[in-house]
């Protein structure tokens, strides 16, 4: 199946961590982040799911809940926590699903046979509130992701979501953001009291709006 950014993200029911769960109704009204791992008791998967569990209260602020995946059995995830924890200090605090007969992996296209037909390669979905897909990622088993970008793509998704604005290349929170051009001037006066400059008609950059 191929998923592309504006579809509503496939719902399921699965085994985790932490019991079985119903997608959509764990995600509830907020934010989502779906992530696989290619394998457990593997260098790369562990310390990106430590690092996960120590940030993810980082993610709790911005109303968005965590849930991991690889095609391992739950019982393999609960015994790699230990490993987790002796290695990163940090025992995964989000459910893990367990994919053994790879439903999900198939229903958000998480193997890709030319890397490996096994294993899920490195997803990250971002779902809203509305259940949509927002943005992807896909990196190869030997890239850890990077949360620091993860948060600061959550935060322009978020940003938007609110404001008539998108956020320039290397954006990072608290910084100028871009007037949507379909803003009339004498409207993006209106809403953004603290003015803005314009570099072209198409690019006019004003100061990060807040509540």
């Amino acid at each position: 199946m191929t998923i592309r950014l504006g579809d509503v993200a496939p719902d399921f029911t699965a085994d985790t961590t932490e019991g079985q769960i119903q997608f959509h109704e764990y995600l509830g009204d907020g934010w989502g982040i779906l992530f696989s791992h290619p394998a457990d008791f593997t260098p790369v998967c562990t310390t990106e799911l430590g690092e996960f569990a120590k940030r993810k209260d980082e993610f709790t602020k911005r109303n968005t809940k965590l849930i991991g995946l690889s095609v391992d059995p739950v019982e393999s995830h609960k015994r790699w926590v230990s490993d987790i924890f002796e290695t990163q200090g940090q025992v995964p605090n989000y459910p893990i699903i367990g994919d053994e007969d790879k439903t999900v992996a198939n229903l958000y296209g998480m193997i890709h046979p030319n890397a490996s037909d096994t294993f899920t390669v490195r997803t990250v979905f971002i779902i809203g509130p509305d259940k949509k897909v927002k943005l992807m990622l896909t990196y190869p088993a030997s890239v850890g992701r990077n949360i620091d970008e993860i948060l600061r793509v959550l935060d322009s998704l978020q940003l938007s979501s609110k404001y008539p604005v998108s956020t320039p290349v290397n954006w990072k929170q608290g910084s100028e953001v871009i007037i949507a051009p379909a803003i009339s001037d004498d409207e993006a006066k209106e809403r953004f009291p603290g003015g803005f400059r314009t570099l072209k008609p198409y690019l006019r950059l004003t100061q990060q709006p807040s509540e």
